[in-house]
């Protein structure tokens, strides 16, 4: 196969072209293109704009277009006449393997592979129809995965025979648009395995430069194409555009490729392909794979703040980022371009701070440099807020907390125990900002009218904060909550401008509220007389302290009868209603609040549910990970004490668990880059053994007194975190 093979297997690729040089100038025909395909190209046409700016289309995916383009469609080249089937070919493999003769199963790849046109001859379903609609490729898919998996145990000279032919389709000189056919091919070659091979890049490249300088009707076609492949298939071209971009970045053997100044646009090619595979993920409903396949975790390694500052300030330009495509950067490099822009943002206005301080010729005070937040926790939340309202110009600074009364000093541990408290009690039911709704396990908006809508924005900034200083909250939204917390990412300029309305859908609905999600799908379904069996109109009714209230879901609405004609109309009208107009002031408060301290441009990197694990963390306790992750002072791994102390918290319910780390580090939830990022730590605690242990939640310390026996260490330590509030210098 041929990534078994030796590793020069394929010859240099001037061979290639050289042979099919020859084979031209024997036909005298037609001049020889070769400089598009000789790595050390010249005078080649650099690459249209890959796309516009993140910034002005909010996420990178391909625009949908019309189902019926009004552009003229090429008229289709008769394809020549191939009757092989699957069968066929099978049976030809079956005897070349047995006989030792392969020469059938070679003239075959050597004849399908030579041109585009001969690609559609073997694997076009029915010669004889355009297959020109979205809908359906046309493409013989049994087919192509049949010869594909075959050709990586084949002979390499059928190897080789393959690859001269897509040389040939790619040195095709093209007049005027790319036909239905010239698509089909593409969508056939980005399929290859052979491109997984270092051998094979050059090839690889040029393939993927005429994909993405294909027009954005013809990258329509191949989003919607695309989709139709297996999930199999599927991920394993996503795989290996990635693997092409993480070998161009960071080659194994540098002499393998071209020198990157000659071979610039390769990145860009692949990421723009890539893009369409994204596009084509997103438009099937559940995707085909999750979005953190198209993760690219070799991008952590690279200078990310360069990155997004070339996308800030070369927007314009053609100047290619991979802020452009955000799908491809992973949650945790993202997650370090918002902490550091974060704090470039708090060191300039910590900086501003203290010039004007300068100026007006005051001394100046180190408490200038923060957010400075003094509670009461008797009166957490009023305290809270009037702080927060107070120092509003200081939102942006570093946070720091001071409990009224309490000794405590303020390097990280305080400030998540605020967090954690105030939480606690804005979502407590009885407060009546939110609501709880068992059946889904998570809070949402009370849709209750007040006059104050400030306690929402406190939550909001709330959020904000706990992003902008790197601290996860312990907060159950649903996902709908931070797809309208986006929308849009970037705070309009015109104050009438309607914010946080989601495009929401019935499945959102199901996330926060299932039972009546249910039962509106039912009425979709309904295959009786909807008017007649449920007499309902588009009006609908909700309980305000005790007060029943209705609500015209549509002009005249009380009038109007739900039908099987209008149904579809009633339901998504019912679900924005739901999920926007009736709680859009509480909801614009809460995004007017956390705007107000994560305003950035890097929010436009950021999909809905990575918002959400940077505000919540997960979930998702490992502690055999926090385990071999865990720094040591004063004790070895193998140490009695260290022995005992893991057999403990391995055997410990979830609840324990949580009451652990949340003893430890000040929240019970993981962050973004798993037990590795909190750099906890059990240092020896030179006390006497009748101590309980002890936190330092600002630096993730554990001080562990040693213990004689395994029972003592859990009785301890059980006390120690199921007692945990408050705090004390010693």
């Amino acid at each position: 196969g041929l990534e078994r093979g030796a590793k020069n297997q394929f010859s240099t690729f001037s061979n290639f072209i050289t042979t099919i040089n020859q084979k031209k100038e024997g036909i005298g025909s037609r001049n020889s293109p070769t400089q598009l395909v000789i790595p050390n190209i010249k005078n080649v046409r650099e690459l249209p704009p890959l796309c516009l700016d993140v910034r002005q289309k909010q996420r990178i995916s391909i625009d949908t277009l019309p189902q019926e383009l009004k552009a003229p469609v090429p008229p289709e080249p008769s394809l020549p006449i191939r009757t092989k089937t699957v069968k066929d070919f099978q049976d030809d493999v079956e005897k070349a393997k047995s006989s030792g003769d392969w020469r059938a199963v070679h003239d075959f790849y050597s004849t399908t592979f030579d041109s585009f046109l001969e690609i559609n001859a073997a694997f076009k379903k029915d010669t004889n129809s355009p297959f020109n609609t979205i809908e359906d490729s046309g493409i013989n898919a049994k087919f192509v995965n049949v010869v594909y998996d075959a050709l990586l145990n084949s002979p390499q000279d059928v190897q080789k025979s393959v690859l001269k032919g897509v040389i040939n389709g790619l040195l095709q000189e093209w007049k005027g648009p790319r036909t239905k056919d010239d698509l089909r091919a593409y969508c056939i070659l980005l399929q290859n395995p052979q491109f997984s091979n270092t051998s094979t890049y050059v090839i690889y490249a040029h393939l993927l430069r005429q994909i993405a300088a294909l027009t954005e009707a013809d990258h329509h076609f191949l989003v919607h194409w695309s989709k139709k492949i297996s999930q199999r298939r599927f991920k394993q071209v996503v795989d290996r555009l990635l693997q092409f971009i993480s070998l161009r970045l960071f080659p194994a053997k540098p002499e393998e490729f071209p020198p990157m100044v000659k071979c610039a646009w390769w990145i860009p090619s692949a990421t723009k392909v890539l893009a369409l595979f994204n596009a084509a993920n997103s438009l099937v409903s559940p995707p085909i794979i999750s979005y953190t396949d198209f993760y690219n975790s070799t991008l952590d390694h690279i200078d990310l703040m360069e990155e997004y500052h070339n996308w800030q300030c070369y927007a314009n330009s053609h100047r290619f980022s991979f802020c452009q495509y955000p799908f491809i950067i992973s949650i945790a490099a993202k997650k370090v371009i918002i902490q550091r822009d974060s704090e470039q943002q708090m060191i300039s206005i910590a900086r501003q701070s203290l010039v004007d301080k300068v100026s007006r010729r005051q001394k100046p005070d180190m408490n200038m440099l923060f957010l400075n937040v003094k509670v009461r926790r008797t009166h957490l939340v009023s305290d809270s807020l009037d702080e927060l309202a107070r120092k509003r110009a200081d939102l942006k600074k570093k946070l720091k907390v001071t409990f009224v009364g309490e000794a405590g000093l303020d390097m990280g541990g305080l400030t998540k125990e605020w967090f954690l408290l105030l939480i606690r009690q804005i979502f407590h039911p009885d407060y009546g900002m939110f609501t709880y709704h068992k059946d889904s396990h998570c809070h949402w908006f009370s849709s209750f009218k007040c006059d104050n809508y400030s306690e929402f924005r406190l939550v909001g900034a709330l959020m904000g904060l706990a992003v902008y200083n790197s601290i996860t909250l312990d907060i159950r939204f649903p996902p709908c909550c931070y797809k309208k917390l986006l929308s849009p990412p970037i705070v309009p300029c015109d104050h009438n401008a309607l914010v946080g309305i989601g495009d929401v859908t019935l499945d959102d609905l199901f996330q926060i509220m299932p039972e009546l999600a249910h039962g509106l799908s039912e009425l979709l379904s309904y295959e009786g007389n909807v008017e007649e069996d449920f007499y309902s109109t588009f009006q609908v009714f909700q309980e305000e302290f005790g007060v029943i209230k209705s609500y015209n879901l549509k002009p005249n609405g009380d009038k109007i009868p739900v039908t099987n004609q209008n149904r579809k109309e009633y339901v998504q009208l019912y679900v924005d209603f739901l999920l926007n107009k009736s709680i859009y002031k509480q909801f614009a408060a809460f995004y007017y609040g956390f705007h107000s301290v994560c305003a950035s441009y890097a929010l436009l990197l950021l999909r809905p549910e990575e918002v959400e694990i940077l505000v919540c963390g997960s979930p998702e306790l490992d502690m055999s990970a926090l385990q071999r992750s865990t720094q040591y002072e004063g004790y070895q791994k193998t140490d009695p004490t260290i022995r005992y102390f893991w057999e403990v918290v391995l055997g410990f319910s979830l609840d324990l668990q949580k009451k652990l780390l949340h003893f430890a580090t000040g929240s019970d939830r993981v962050p973004v880059g798993g037990m590795a990022d909190l750099n906890f730590k059990i240092s020896k605690s030179e006390t006497s053994t009748n101590w309980l242990p002890v936190a330092h939640t600002c630096f993730n310390q554990l001080c562990l007194p040693p213990y004689k026996n395994k029972k003592e260490l859990k009785q301890k330590l059980i006390i120690g975190i199921s007692n945990a509030e408050g705090f004390g210098l010693e």
